[in-house]
C-alpha cells in the first residue's frame, strides 16, 4: 500500500522528536563527567571546538569548551562536562594532554 506523503513527513518528525528526546537524555547523563577530546577549532572569542572519541565528524554534536584559548587544534586534553543540549555538550578544561 502507498503512503501518503503528508503520512510520511509526519511519521519522519516524530521519530525526529524521539531521536532528539534520546539523544538528550544521553548527553544530560554526561554532566559531571570528565571526558578525553580532540580540539577541532579555536574561536576568536576563546572558546574551543573538540569531539570525544565517541563522536564522528559531521554526524554526531560537538564539545563547547568555554575555557579553551590555551588551545590548540590537534591537540587532546580532559574536559569537565558542564551543560548539555539536544546535540552537544558543553565544557571546561580539566587538564591538556600531550
Amino acid at each position: 500500500s502507498d503512503v501518503c506523503s503528508s503520512d510520511l513527513e509526519e511519521r519522519r518528525a516524530r521519530l525526529m522528536a524521539l531521536q532528539e528526546s534520546i539523544s538528550a537524555r544521553r548527553l544530560k547523563d554526561k554532566v559531571g563527567r570528565t571526558l578525553r577530546v580532540l580540539v577541532h577549532e579555536i574561536e576568536p572569542g576563546g572558546r574551543a571546538i573538540a569531539r570525544s572519541a565517541a563522536d564522528a565528524p559531521e554526524i554526531d554534536g560537538q564539545v563547547f569548551i568555554r575555557n579553551g584559548s590555551g588551545l590548540q587544534p590537534g591537540e587532546f586534553c580532559e574536559v569537565k562536562v558542564v551543560r548539555a543540549d539536544t546535540h552537544d555538550l558543553h565544557a571546561t578544561v580539566a587538564a591538556k594532554q600531550r
